[in-house]
């Protein structure tokens, strides 16, 4: 057991992004992001596999760039986000797979379902900014289906397929910043 204290860090939300990106008409990509998130990551000094992970997003911040497909992305055919206005994930560690390499498991919570999920993460690194704040870098990729949260809406075309496809990219950039000792 180390004796090293435990670091707070928390989510840059000025310097991070939360986006997806899922099939359209089964021939094309529609992206989107959140837009209002937040993050708290404890650690044992800086080492970043004993984390413990604590994260949420507001649904009613989905952004496509269409006004009109993001209110009925917050409709109840998707995030119904009037009631269940957050996303969540809580993970426990990375294990690391070597050079800077590494896969988060951990439980992701959308309209009241709740599924573990595993997620690929690069460690971009730790350094400071001018102002002397520690900072840390991390890219985190995954797929997960929609229809294992109940996002089970579509439309039949024509010539066969579905309007939006099941599987849902997510892509993330994620910036920490290391919170002073209390």
């Amino acid at each position: 057991m180390s004796t090293q204290e435990t670091t707070k860090w928390a989510i840059d939300p000025t310097h991070s992004k939360i986006a997806f990106k899922v099939k359209h008409l089964m021939i094309s990509n529609v992206l989107g992001s959140f837009r209002e998130f937040e993050g708290a990551v404890s650690t044992v000094g800086n080492d970043f596999s004993k984390s413990v992970i604590s994260f949420s997003l507001n649904t009613a911040s989905v952004d496509t760039e269409i006004a009109d497909r993001d209110g009925h992305l917050k409709s109840a055919d998707f995030f119904d986000a009037e009631n269940y206005p957050k996303i969540t994930f809580e993970g426990n560690g990375l294990t690391d797979l070597g050079d800077d390499l590494y896969t988060l498991i951990g439980n992701l919570t959308i309209k009241g379902v709740t599924h573990p999920v595993t997620l690929n993460v690069e460690h971009g690194g730790v350094g400071s900014d001018p102002w002397g704040n520690v900072k840390a870098g991390f890219a985190i990729t995954g797929k997960i289906n929609r229809k294992d949260w109940g996002l089970t809406w579509n439309a039949a075309l024509e010539t066969g397929g579905v309007l939006v496809g099941e599987e849902v990219r997510i892509n993330c950039d994620i910036e920490l910043v290391k919170q002073a000792a209390q």
